[in-house]
């Protein structure tokens, strides 16, 4: 993984990515596609590339633990997908995310 420049909250690496162009909030829907949160588009995994990821491990709250993704889709929409990271993670967006092509970074099974 790249330099992470020191960021250790969601909340920062969000608004990072948010300004290099990443605006878009996704989510998994159970129909196995990923759609913006006002679900005006929808994309298959075949649609999908993982830009990069962020881990968020914390030894004193294992329930805290989250994955965040910055994705790009076929049609340009750069945005995040978050999801629990271990015990509490969504299966949807874990099915989804393995389907998905990543650009080189180790993203097969975050549980």
């Amino acid at each position: 993984m790249q330099e992470r420049e020191r960021m250790t909250s969601m909340v920062n690496i969000i608004e990072k990515v948010k300004k290099e162009g990443y605006t878009e909030d996704f989510m998994v829907m159970e129909e196995g596609v990923l759609c913006t949160l006002d679900r005006t588009a929808s994309f298959s995994p075949d649609q999908v590339k993982i830009v990069d990821f962020y881990r968020f491990e914390h030894d004193t709250h294992p329930d805290d633990m989250a994955i965040l993704y910055v994705i790009e889709t076929a049609t340009g929409l750069k945005g995040t997908l978050s999801d629990a990271y271990g015990t509490y993670h969504d299966s949807r967006t874990e099915n989804f995310m393995r389907l998905v092509e990543d650009l080189g970074k180790n993203v097969d099974k975050h549980t």
